[in-house]
């Protein structure tokens, strides 16, 4: 595991243990947005985890009914780009 993804991991144990007990319950999903941050980030790695965690944490509003989202098996985004041909001209 490394430095960055290890750090990542332990600042969320340290909110989830000191910071989160000192406010009132107010996630609106299952599991909560703190766990399901620390669990992408342990399935996908660290990029992947945080662009997950982060939209999870941008969707947790008064405007998004929340529930049941778990992490998902995949990841749902695909990072890949077209690649051209050799010898294919860029068109612009």
């Amino acid at each position: 595991m490394g430095i960055a993804k290890k750090a990542a991991l332990k600042s969320i144990e340290f909110y989830k243990k000191h910071i989160s007990p000192l406010k009132p319950p107010s996630c609106r999903f299952t599991p909560t947005c703190s766990t399901y941050m620390y669990k992408s980030i342990e399935h996908f790695g660290l990029f992947r985890g945080l662009l997950l965690g982060t939209w999870r944490i941008l969707r947790c509003n008064p405007f998004n009914p929340g529930g049941e989202d778990p992490v998902p098996e995949e990841f749902p985004i695909s990072l890949s780009f077209p690649r051209r041909k050799k010898n294919e001209k860029v068109r612009y």
